[in-house]
C-alpha cells in the first residue's frame, strides 16, 4: 500500500501548467517540522514536492499561496528524467489525492509581497527540470 498524509506550509505559490490535453496540473513544495531536534538543539525540516492535478490543481492556483497550511493526502512517485548535461536524475514526489486547506478564510488572503513573488530556480536544484514535460501516461488517473 502507498499512501502518505502530510500537514505543512508553502514555500513558494503553486505553478500550474497544461498538459496537451489541457489537463491542469500544479506543483508547490510543502515544508514540514521534525518533531525532535538535533544535536545543536534546532528543528530540522523536510521540503516534501507536491503534484495536483485537475480541478484540485486549479483551487490550489486560486487559494493557495507563500506559508499556506495544508493537509495532503496522496502517494509516493519516484520518476527519473536526464538533465541538460544527460545525467540520470530521480525525483521523489507526492501526488496528491486529496487537498484540504487549513487557513482560516482571514489568514488565506495573501498580502501584497506574496502575490508578486517571482520564482527563480538555479542549475543546481533537482527540481528545476520537474514538471516541464508533462504527459498523462506518466501520472494514470
Amino acid at each position: 500500500m502507498n499512501k502518505v498524509f502530510l500537514i505543512g506550509r508553502l514555500t513558494g505559490n503553486p505553478e500550474i501548467r497544461y498538459t496537451g490535453n489541457n489537463v491542469p496540473v500544479a506543483n508547490f513544495t510543502i515544508a514540514i517540522d521534525r518533531n525532535f531536534t538535533n544535536q545543536e538543539g534546532e528543528k530540522e525540516v523536510d521540503f516534501i514536492p507536491i503534484v495536483v492535478w485537475k480541478k484540485q490543481a486549479e483551487n490550489a492556483k486560486n487559494y493557495l499561496f507563500k506559508g499556506s497550511k495544508v493537509a495532503v493526502d496522496g502517494r509516493i512517485q519516484v520518476r527519473s528524467y536526464e538533465d541538460t548535461t544527460g545525467n540520470k536524475r530521480y525525483v521523489t514526489e507526492v501526488i496528491a489525492e486529496n487537498l484540504q486547506f487549513l487557513d482560516s478564510k482571514k489568514e488565506s488572503q495573501p498580502t501584497q509581497a506574496q502575490t508578486t513573488t517571482s520564482t527563480t530556480q538555479s542549475k543546481e536544484d533537482p527540481f528545476a527540470e520537474m514538471g516541464k514535460q508533462v504527459s498523462e501516461e506518466e501520472y494514470p488517473f
